[in-house]
């Protein structure tokens, strides 16, 4: 495990206090990755490690969770995580030009962040807003009919 610094132990202790409140809940590790992800902004294999020996389960299993559910990442997500839909509507009516035109324009691949760590971008199944194919989503907002480069930078402009 690499050294720790003064402001990430301060970070495992509140993890280790949400650990000690929680562990004799029902199933408690999906909140307490949350708890996690939520403090450190991400789950590394040291967190991962860190929770399984707090809670004497094996690291196999938290990471077979970690890796199971999209919620969690193992890689630091942006400050935005853009979803893009993939679901057959939008998939049909233009999604593969939209992440084109968006990996164009913030330089990263699906999965990604930007160097500025402002952007992540990702894929979802569906976002049930079919009939504004094709669209993505940052946050609370759903953008549809995306059609051209000019339409996403506007948007991402917003958050800058």
């Amino acid at each position: 495990m690499a050294p720790v610094t003064q402001d990430q132990s301060q970070l495992y202790q509140s993890l280790a206090e949400a650990i000690e409140a929680r562990k004799d809940l029902r199933n408690p590790l999906i909140e307490i990755l949350r708890i996690a992800q939520e403090l450190f902004g991400y789950l590394p294999v040291e967190v991962q490690e860190f929770i399984a020996e707090k809670m004497n389960i094996p690291a196999s299993k938290i990471y077979g969770v970690v890796t199971f559910y999209n919620f969690f990442s193992m890689q630091p997500r942006g400050k935005y995580t853009l979803n893009v839909c993939n679901g057959t509507a939008c998939f049909v009516k233009g999604a593969p030009r939209v992440v084109q035109m968006l990996s164009e324009e913030l330089g990263i691949e699906m999965g990604e962040t930007t160097a500025d760590g402002l952007f992540t971008m990702s894929a979802v199944r569906c976002v049930g807003a079919c009939s504004l194919a094709p669209v993505f989503v940052i946050g609370e907002e759903t953008y549809g009919r995306i059609t051209s480069k000019d339409q996403i930078k506007e948007i991402l402009t917003r958050y800058k």
